[in-house]
């Protein structure tokens, strides 16, 4: 490789380590100040006020426009999962 065609290699993957390390640091910061909103999410999915919610969901008695993926036990289960494999991931 010629001196310049390794400096352009070298420069390029200098760039892209940057952005990389840029949308890491921009992700870590948005997963950490999701915390504290996945335990009161976790709190909530082991509350009575759930299982009501979830029960009226089951007898027709809210609104059929309403998003409730958060009524789905699959749901919630699913993104709290992803949150303990992302911990032990980061160690």
């Amino acid at each position: 490789m010629k001196r310049l065609e390794r400096i352009a290699r070298y420069e390029q993957i200098l760039d892209r380590a940057e952005a990389v390390a840029r949308q890491a640091e921009e992700a870590l910061e948005a997963y950490d100040a999701v915390q504290a909103e996945l335990k009161e999410l976790e709190k909530y999915y082991t509350s009575r006020e759930w299982k009501a919610d979830f029960d009226a969901d089951a007898a027709g008695k809210l609104p059929a426009d309403l998003k409730r993926g958060v009524l789905s036990e699959d749901g919630i289960d699913s993104v709290l999962e992803r949150f303990r494999d992302l911990k032990e991931r980061l160690g």
